[in-house]
C-alpha cells in the first residue's frame, strides 16, 4: 500500500465526519438524534466513492442530512476532508460494504436513496452484486421511509436497461427514466451535480443514463 493510502487510512481515523464498522452500528436507529443532532430528513448514497455528490447535495440543501457509503476509505477520504474543511456538517461518511447496509440502520429510517456511478458487474454470474439487484432492492425497500424515492445515475447502458426490467418485474413504480439526462429536461440544479467520473464519461461523450423510482 502506497505511503498516500496509509497516511489518508489514519487521516480517517480520526475525523468526526467518518464512521467505520462498530462506530456505525452504535448509531443504527439514531444517526439523527445522536450525529447530526436535528429531526431532518436522512439520505444515502451508495458507492459513493470520493463523496462529490453527497458534499454538493449537502450544500445544496441544509435542510437534510446526507451519508456517503462505500467501503474505500482512500476514496471517501476526499469527500470527508472537503466537507470538515468547508465546514459542511450535514453530510458524513460510513466506510462499510453495502451488503451490509441493514446492520447500520433501522427500517424506515431513510428519506432517500442515491446510487451514483456504481460498478455495473458486467460478468456473467455478478448479477447479484448489482446494486439494484432483487436483493438489494429489498434492503432498500426496508430502509426507505414510505413515499421515499431512489435515484440511480449511470454511464452504463446495461444496468440502466437491466435496472428497467426489475422495476417492471417487482412491479414498482416508475417516476423518471432517461437515457440521455444531458439531452432531456430532467437536468436540474441536483441532477447536473458530476462526480469525478461522471465528468470524464461526459469528456468522452458517453450519454449519462438516470432513472427514479420508488416503491409505492
Amino acid at each position: 500500500m502506497g505511503k498516500d493510502k496509509l497516511r489518508r487510512f489514519a487521516e480517517i481515523d480520526a475525523f468526526e465526519n467518518v464512521l467505520q464498522l462498530n462506530e456505525g452500528h452504535a448509531l443504527k436507529g439514531k444517526w439523527l438524534q445522536n450525529h447530526f443532532k436535528n429531526s431532518n430528513p436522512l439520505v444515502l448514497e451508495l458507492a459513493c466513492g470520493k463523496g462529490e455528490y453527497a458534499v454538493e447535495m449537502a450544500r445544496k440543501f441544509p435542510e437534510k442530512n446526507f451519508i456517503g457509503v462505500d467501503y474505500k476509505g482512500n476514496r471517501i477520504w476526499r469527500g470527508a476532508k472537503t466537507a470538515l474543511e468547508e465546514g459542511v456538517t450535514n453530510v458524513a461518511f460510513l466506510r462499510i460494504q453495502i451488503e451490509q447496509i441493514m446492520e447500520y440502520f433501522e427500517p424506515k429510517e431513510v428519506s432517500e436513496i442515491w446510487i451514483t456511478f456504481p460498478d455495473p458487474q458486467p460478468q456473467l454470474g455478478r448479477e447479484r452484486k448489482r446494486l439494484t439487484s432483487p436483493r438489494f432492492l429489498a434492503s432498500y425497500q426496508q430502509l426507505l421511509q414510505p413515499g421515499g424515492f431512489i435515484h440511480l445515475k449511470t454511464d452504463n447502458d446495461d444496468l440502466y436497461n437491466y435496472t428497467l426490467e426489475k422495476i417492471k418485474e417487482l412491479n414498482l413504480q416508475l417516476h423518471i427514466s432517461t437515457d440521455n439526462l444531458y439531452h432531456s429536461v430532467y437536468a436540474d440544479e441536483i441532477l447536473s451535480i458530476k462526480t469525478y467520473y461522471e465528468k470524464k464519461y461526459l469528456q468522452n461523450n458517453k450519454n449519462i443514463n438516470y432513472l427514479k423510482f420508488s416503491f409505492d
